[in-house]
C-alpha cells in the first residue's frame, strides 16, 4: 500500500504494505462517532457500521467515476480506502474529477486527489497506489472496485476475487450510458434485507383452530407480508405462543392472519404483541466470466428500456473489443466508428440471440463514448458505493448482478438536428469541459455557461448539486449566474454527507461555505450566496423580477411546506423546477416543465400521523407514544412555561389575552405562571438553590411515574370491564403499574440528574452531574404522600375530552382565583426573568436528550413497553431524517441529467424522466416518464388551472418525510369518465398499499395518443413500485 506523506516542499511516496498488527489495530476502532455519523447510523445501524469499520477497500481508477465512488465510500466510514491509478490528469479529467484542478494536469490522478480524499473523514485511513494492479495486492482487501478498466482485467481480477472470497465490483460510464456489476462470491449472507424496523402489532384475539387466526387491534395497519416469520410475546391465556420459535404467517385480511395449529393450545384471554422476525438470506453469485453470458442477471431500471439495456450489455463488450483493436474509444459523431461498433455487436448477438437488438442505441453509444459526464458519474458512482457498503456491512440486498442505465434522452430530440451535428463540433478545445463537449458539442457548452439558476438549499443534496454545477459549467460563462440561499449553519452531523464542508467550517453559513468550495473547484463559477428563508417574508428579494430573470430552479429542501411554496412560485412565473428528496436509502426526483409536465402540487396530507391526546396522556402502547409524551413534557416544563412567565412580566395585557384562549387552556397557562413566580416556601415551584432543583426533580418523578399511574388505576382498575362485558385493559390499552423510586437504578437517576439540571437552567441556577452529591441531597427530600381521588375524571377518547370541554365545568372559579392571585403578587425588585430552553438534539452534554430518553423509558416501564436506546430515542423525539451520502449523490446526479434536457429545450414528454430510488433493494432505481398531466389541478372542491391550458387532467403527489408518496389519477375531459387510480402510501418502514380501480365509461371516449401514453405509464409505474415493495426475491 502506498502511503503518501505531505510536506510543503515535496511529496514522499513509500510502498509499505500494512502489517498484521496495523490491520488489527485498524479493526479495533472503538466506539462509533455518533456525532459524526448520527444520520447514517439510522440508515445502517450500529452493527453494520461496526462491520464496515473493519473493511479495507480498493478502488482502481481515479477519473470522475472512481473519485465519486471513493468519496462516498470514505464518507460512509469503512476502515481504509486505497485508491489506485497509474495515469496522469488531463484536461478531459476536469470535466468530472472534482478533486483535480488545472495545476494537477500532468500529475498522477490518485496522488493529486489524496489530500482532498483524506480530509473527507478523519476516521478512515486513505492511501494511494500508483503502480499496476496485481493479484497479491488485491489479497489485502475485502472489497475491490474497478473503474476505467479493460474487459480482460475485469475477467482476470474477477476470477481471482471470486476464488479468494473478495467482493468484486465493476463500474463504468461511457458518455450517457453506465454499467454496474457485483460479485459477492459463492456464498454471501445478507443479515438484513431491507433495513426497515421489524413490524409489530398488538393482538385483539386469537382463535383455537387449524390454522389459528390472529386478529390485531382495529386501529393499526398491518404491514406483514405473506410468508414472513413472526414471534409472539405477552400473550395471556394462550401462553404457548410466547415460547414458540418464529413461525410463518399467511395474511388473510387487513387486520388478520393465520398461524400454526392452535387447536390444542389454552384459551386466549387478552393482550399480546406479534413482531416480525428478520430473515437472513444466503445468496450465490456468478463470476464475471459466467455472468456475461447470463442475461437473466440484468436488473431493469426502466421498464420502458428493457430491450435497450439488453443491447447495452452487448454494446459495452463490443466497446472493449473496439478499444483493444483500435487503441482508442470511438470518435465523437464518427459514422465509420459507429459502423464498426454496430458490426461487433451484431457478431456478439449471433450467440446471444436477443429478441430485439437496438442498433440506434449502439450508434449513440459510439457517438458519445469519449464523453465523461459528472451527473452520470454521480449516479453510477453512488450505486457502486452503495454496493461497497452492502458488501462490508452485510445489510441490504445487493445487486444481482448486472445493471445498465442510460440517459440518451439528453441528446437532441429531433433526428434532423442530430444529423446536422459534425465531428468538429465535438472535438477537444483544451478546456475543462472537453469531456462534456464530446457528448453535447461546444455550442451547448456555451449555452450552459449563460444559464441563470436558483438553488434553494445548500445541505446534502445542495452540496452534490453545487459540485455538478461546477463540473458541467452551469452559469460559469458570460452572463451566467447561480443564486443559492440557505439559512442554516454547518453542524458536525452534516459532515459525513455534505462533502463540501469540513470541521473548520462548523458554525459557518452553509451557503457561503458551499459557494466558496465550488469556486475553488471551478474558478469560473458566478455565485451569489444568500441566507434567506424562502417564504412570504423574502418575497421582496425573490420577487417577480428575480424569477423572470431565471432559466430554472433547483429545490434541494428538507421540508414539504417550502417545496410547495417554491412550486407555486415556479408555476406562477412559468419557470421549470427540478426537485429531489431523500430519506435514508430512499429518494426521488421530479422534473417540472411549464405547459408540459405536472407540477409538485399542493401538500394534501401530513407526513406525521397525529397521536390521539388520550393515547399520549393515559394509554400509550408504542415507544413512539412515550417519546412524544417525553418531548411534550420537555417543551411544557422547560420552554413553554418560562416563555409564558416572561410574557407575563413583559406585557401588561398577557392575562386578558390568555383568558381569551378558553377556560381549559387559560387555566393551564396561568397555573404554570403563578407557580413559577412563587417561591417553594410560599407553596410555589420557584427554586432558590440547587437543592431545591433536585427536590423538584424527585417530586416530579414521583408524580409522573407513581402518583399519576395510581390515579389511573383507581379510575380504571386492572379487572375493569366495559359496558359490553369485555376487559377494559385489552387490545391497544396496556394496563400500567406504578414505579418505586430507587436511587441505585440508573434510569431513575438519569431522570433526576437531567430534570434537576434543566430546571436549574431555566432559573439561572448552576447544577452538577455528580451523582454522589445528588444522592446525598435526595436523602433530605421529603416526598408528599399521595392518595387517589374519586373526583378525578380521566378521558378515554379525544372525543370524550372535547365534549367535556364544550359542556364547560368549574374552571371559571379557579381562573378568577388565579387572576386575583397574580394581581396581588409583589414582583418589584425581584429578578424573575426565566431562561426558556429550545430543544437541541445534536449536543450530547446539554441534558436535553438525556431527559427525553430517561422520561420516555420510565413511562415505557410503567406500561411494559420495550425501552428504546439513546440513538433510537434521539431519532424519534428529534424527528431526525435518516441520511446517507450515496442517496443524495444519486438524486443530484439524476436531477442534473434532467437539466441537460431543460437547457436544450426538449418539448417531448417522453424525453423527461422522474425517478424513485431505494438503494436498499436489489432493484435500486426506477426511472419512469414524467407524466403529461398539465392542465388543471383539483384542490378540495376547486379546479385550479395549472399552466394555463384547458383540458382536464389532475394528479396529486404527497410527501412522506422527504420521500414522495405517489397518488396518481387521471380523467378525460368528457362527460363520461374512465379512470385508473393507483395509490402508494409509503409508511415509516417503506412499504406501500395500492388501490387500482377502473370505472368503465358509459360510452368510450376518443382515444388519444396522450391518454394511451398516460394510462400505460401509470400502469408501468405501479408495476415498478409493486416490484420494489413486495420484493419477490425475499420469499
Amino acid at each position: 500500500m502506498l502511503d503518501v506523506c505531505h510536506s510543503r516542499s515535496s511529496v514522499k511516496q513509500i510502498y509499505t504494505p500494512l502489517s498484521a498488527g496495523q490491520l488489527h489495530n485498524m479493526t479495533e476502532m472503538g466506539e462509533i462517532d455518533e456525532g459524526f455519523y448520527s444520520r447514517q447510523l439510522y440508515v445502517l445501524g450500529r452493527e453494520a457500521m461496526q462491520r464496515m469499520g473493519a473493511a479495507r477497500v480498493l478502488i482502481a481508477g481515479m477519473r470522475g467515476l472512481g473519485v465519486e465512488i471513493a468519496k462516498n465510500v470514505i464518507l460512509s466510514g469503512v476502515n481504509s480506502v486505497t485508491v489506485q491509478d497509474e495515469g496522469v490528469a488531463s484536461w478531459t479529467d476536469l470535466t468530472s474529477q472534482f478533486f483535480l484542478n488545472e495545476s494537477h494536469i500532468g500529475q498522477n490522478r490518485a496522488t493529486s486527489s489524496l489530500p482532498q480524499l483524506s480530509a473527507l473523514n478523519p476516521h478512515v485511513h486513505v492511501s494511494v497506489h500508483t503502480g499496476p494492479l496485481d493479484e497479491n495486492l488485491l489479497l489485502q482487501f475485502q472489497v475491490v472496485v474497478l473503474t476505467d478498466s479493460s474487459l480482460d482485467d475485469q475477467k482476470r481480477f474477477g476470477r481471482h476475487c471470486h476464488l479468494n472470497g473478495i467482493k468484486f465490483i465493476v463500474a463504468d460510464t461511457k458518455g450517457l450510458c453506465g454499467q454496474l456489476f457485483s460479485d459477492f462470491g459463492e456464498e454471501f449472507e445478507v443479515l438484513d434485507a431491507d433495513g426497515e424496523t421489524p413490524v409489530s402489532a398488538m393482538i385483539e384475539h386469537i382463535t383455537k383452530g387449524n390454522p389459528g387466526m390472529v386478529t390485531c387491534t382495529y386501529n393499526q395497519k398491518l404491514h406483514f407480508r405473506d410468508g414472513c416469520e413472526v414471534s409472539f410475546s405477552e400473550v395471556q391465556g394462550m401462553t404457548e405462543l410466547n415460547s414458540m420459535s418464529p413461525m410463518k404467517i399467511t395474511v388473510c385480511s387487513p387486520d388478520c392472519f393465520s398461524i400454526v395449529d392452535t387447536s390444542g393450545f389454552s384459551e386466549y384471554k387478552r393482550g399480546g404483541i406479534v413482531t416480525e422476525v428478520k430473515q437472513r438470506h444466503v445468496l450465490k453469485f456468478k463470476s464475471l466470466d459466467e455472468a456475461l453470458l447470463d442475461r437473466e442477471l440484468l436488473v431493469n431500471t426502466d421498464f420502458g428500456k428493457t430491450a435497450r439495456h439488453e443491447t447495452l450489455h452487448l454494446a459495452f463488450q463490443a466497446l472493449h473489443s473496439f478499444v483493444k483493436k483500435e487503441g482508442r474509444l470511438p470518435k465523437p459523431r464518427s459514422q465509420s466508428d459507429a459502423d464498426v461498433l454496430a458490426v461487433m455487436v451484431r457478431e456478439l448477438n449471433a450467440a446471444a440471440q436477443l429478441e430485439q437488438l437496438d442498433e440506434a442505441v449502439v450508434r449513440r453509444l459510439s457517438y458519445t463514448a469519449q464523453g465523461d459526464l459528472a451527473p452520470l458519474n454521480a449516479f453510477i458512482g453512488a450505486l457502486a458505493a452503495q454496493e461497497v457498503i452492502k458488501a462490508c456491512g452485510r445489510k441490504f440486498m445487493p445487486l444481482q448482478q448486472w445493471l445498465y442505465f442510460d440517459a440518451l434522452e439528453c441528446l437532441p430530440e429531433d433526428d434532423e438536428d442530430e444529423d446536422q451535428l459534425t465531428e468538429d463540433c465535438f472535438s477537444p478545445k483544451g478546456v475543462r469541459y472537453d469531456g462534456q463537449i464530446a457528448v453535447f458539442g461546444s455550442a451547448f457548452q456555451e449555452k450552459l455557461g449563460r444559464q441563470k439558476h436558483f438553488l434553494v438549499g445548500a445541505g446534502a443534496i445542495g452540496c452534490e448539486l453545487f459540485k455538478n454545477f461546477a463540473l458541467i459549467g452551469l452559469g460559469a460563462g458570460e452572463g451566467g449566474h447561480i443564486t443559492v440561499t440557505d439559512m442554516d449553519s454547518i453542524e458536525r452531523s452534516n459532515l459525513h454527507r455534505q462533502f463540501l464542508f469540513r470541521s473548520k467550517d462548523i458554525g459557518k453559513q452553509k451557503s457561503e461555505v458551499a459557494a466558496k468550495a465550488v469556486k475553488a473547484m471551478n474558478p469560473e463559477m458566478n455565485i451569489t450566496a444568500h441566507q434567506n428563508r424562502l417564504g412570504s417574508d423574502s418575497e421582496h428579494v425573490y420577487d417577480y423580477h428575480f424569477f423572470m430573470g431565471l432559466d430554472g430552479v433547483f429545490a434541494a429542501l428538507d421540508n414539504v411546506e417550502t417545496r410547495v411554496y417554491l412550486d407555486e412560485r415556479c408555476v406562477r412565473h412559468k419557470k421549470p423546477m427540478l426537485e429531489g428528496g431523500t430519506r435514508g436509502g430512499q429518494g426521488h426526483t421530479l422534473v417540472v416543465v411549464p405547459h408540459l409536465t405536472e407540477s409538485y402540487g399542493p401538500h394534501g396530507l401530513s407526513s406525521d400521523e397525529a397521536i390521539p391526546l388520550c393515547t399520549l396522556k393515559n394509554f400509550p402502547y408504542r415507544i413512539e407514544h412515550t417519546l412524544q409524551w417525553a418531548r411534550d413534557q420537555f417543551e411544557g416544563l422547560f420552554k413553554q412555561t418560562p416563555d409564558n412567565v416572561n410574557l407575563y412580566l413583559r406585557e401588561p395585557g398577557f392575562v386578558e389575552r390568555t383568558l381569551g384562549l378558553g377556560e381549559g387552556e387559560a387555566l393551564d397557562v396561568l397555573q404554570g405562571v403563578c407557580s413559577n413566580l412563587e417561591g417553594i416556601e410560599a407553596g410555589g415551584q420557584r427554586p432558590t438553590c440547587w437543592e431545591d432543583c433536585v427536590g423538584w426533580a424527585r417530586c416530579k418523578w414521583e408524580t409522573l411515574y407513581n402518583n399519576d399511574i395510581l390515579q389511573l388505576l383507581h379510575c380504571f382498575p386492572p379487572e375493569q370491564v366495559t359496558s359490553s362485558g369485555l376487559p377494559f385493559w385489552s387490545g391497544a390499552k396496556r394496563c400500567p403499574h406504578p414505579l418505586t423510586f430507587d436511587p441505585n437504578n440508573t434510569t431513575h437517576m438519569d431522570y433526576v440528574v437531567a430534570a434537576a439540571n434543566l430546571y436549574g437552567q431555566i432559573y439561572g441556577i448552576k447544577g452538577t452531574k455528580d451523582r454522589a452529591s445528588i444522592k446525598k441531597v435526595l436523602e433530605e427530600v421529603r416526598v408528599p404522600p399521595f392518595s387517589p381521588k374519586s373526583s378525578v375524571k380521566i378521558y378515554v377518547t379525544d372525543e370524550e375530552m372535547d365534549a367535556e370541554k364544550q359542556r364547560g365545568n368549574d374552571d371559571a372559579a379557579r381562573l378568577d382565583e388565579l387572576t386575583e392571585k397574580l394581581a396581588s403578587l409583589s414582583l418589584s425588585g425581584l429578578a424573575l426573568q426565566m431562561h426558556p430552553i429550545d430543544f437541541e438534539k445534536d449536543v450530547d452534554d446539554n441534558f436535553h436528550v438525556d431527559y427525553i430518553v430517561a422520561a420516555s423509558n420510565l413511562r415505557a416501564e410503567n406500561y411494559d413497553i420495550p425501552a428504546a436506546d439513546r440513538l433510537q430515542s434521539k431519532r424519534i423525539a428529534g424527528r431526525i431524517m435518516p441520511a446517507i451520502a450515496t442517496t443524495t449523490a444519486a438524486v443530484a446526479g439524476l436531477m442534473c441529467l434532467e437539466l441537460y434536457k431543460l437547457v436544450q429545450g426538449h418539448r417531448k414528454i417522453s424525453s423527461y424522466r422522474s425517478a424513485f430510488l431505494n438503494l436498499a433493494l436489489p432493484l435500486p432505481a426506477l426511472s419512469f416518464e414524467a407524466l403529461n398531466l398539465r392542465q388543471t389541478r383539483v384542490i378540495g372542491d376547486r379546479r385550479v388551472r395549472e399552466w394555463g391550458n384547458s383540458v382536464s387532467w389532475d394528479m396529486g403527489l404527497q410527501q412522506q418525510g422527504a420521500v414522495r408518496q405517489y397518488s396518481s389519477g387521471f380523467s378525460y375531459g368528457y362527460k363520461q369518465k374512465h379512470c385508473c387510480y393507483i395509490r402508494g402510501c409509503r409508511d415509516d418502514r417503506g412499504s406501500c398499499d395500492f388501490v387500482l380501480d377502473a370505472e368503465a365509461p358509459a360510452s368510450k371516449p376518443p382515444a388519444t395518443q396522450n391518454s394511451r401514453r398516460a394510462f400505460k405509464l401509470i400502469l408501468r409505474f405501479s408495476l415498478s413500485l409493486l416490484i420494489s415493495v413486495y420484493q419477490p426475491w425475499a420469499n
